[in-house]
């Protein structure tokens, strides 16, 4: 597996990035890779099919300058920036693999990332809960979604490892869906920080994953037309 630590300039550049990668990979140009990237600026990203209006309360957001975009995958509706570590998958998908289906690969790829985290926490209690949480106790670190073509799919996500986690308080609102170990709890009584230097988690997914190669030449022209041209676009970003 190749590894990209590349953060580009914008979160739509970041965002169009994952899904460039995605399709590069689908037409056979790239091997499997493991990308992390950090943004210096908050952001909010809704998944796919999320409404904004029921998920982020936007009068906060304006006020506090903070943007709103949309990712290509499903999932819910975070926030990001400063202390929070992305990371983005991107794996073959063999017929008869344990990524053939949405269900197995989430079960898969959580399983070996809960067991990273685990590397850098022995003797606590982490889990992966609901579809593709990752969790210290009951409080939530880590949530991931996916993007699935014909022959790849992507796998990505975030770690809350120094976060501002009364943010998420302040620019969403509870979720319209949430899973069951939740309980209603609000953003504050629901996620919490992992309190770990970004490296030291990158090493554990990079050694968890195998990225023992650098990726060269990655498709950052395509990267950038998809993010002019979608990602930071209204009828993108405001489309439900």
């Amino acid at each position: 597996m190749k590894l990209l630590d590349l953060t580009l300039f914008t979160p739509a550049q970041n965002l169009a990035f994952d899904e460039a990668l995605l399709d590069w990979c689908e037409n056979g140009a790239a091997e499997e890779v493991l990308r992390f990237w950090e943004s210096p600026r908050y952001f909010i990203v809704v998944g796919y099919a999320n409404k904004v209006a029921a998920e982020v309360n936007v009068a906060v957001s304006e006020t506090k300058g903070i943007p709103i975009y949309r990712r290509c995958s499903g999932g819910g509706t975070v926030v990001q920036g400063p202390g929070c570590l992305n990371y983005a998958l991107f794996l073959e998908i063999a017929e008869d693999g344990s990524l053939h289906s949405i269900s197995s690969a989430n079960r898969f790829i959580m399983e070996r990332n809960r067991g990273a985290i685990m590397s850098l926490f022995p003797n606590a209690e982490i889990s992966a809960r609901g579809h593709t949480d990752l969790c210290l106790g009951d409080l939530k670190f880590s949530g991931n979604s996916q993007r699935r073509r014909k022959h790849s799919l992507l796998f990505h996500g975030t770690f809350l490892l120094n976060f501002n986690l009364a943010l998420v308080s302040e620019v969403l609102r509870m979720p319209s869906k949430q899973p069951d170990y939740r309980k209603n709890r609000v953003h504050a009584e629901f996620l919490t920080n992992l309190n770990l230097p970004a490296e030291k988690v990158k090493s554990a997914l990079q050694e968890a994953w195998g990225a023992d190669s650098p990726l060269k030449h990655p498709p950052l022209g395509n990267a950038a037309a998809l993010a002019r041209d979608k990602y930071a676009t209204p009828g993108w970003n405001q489309k439900f």
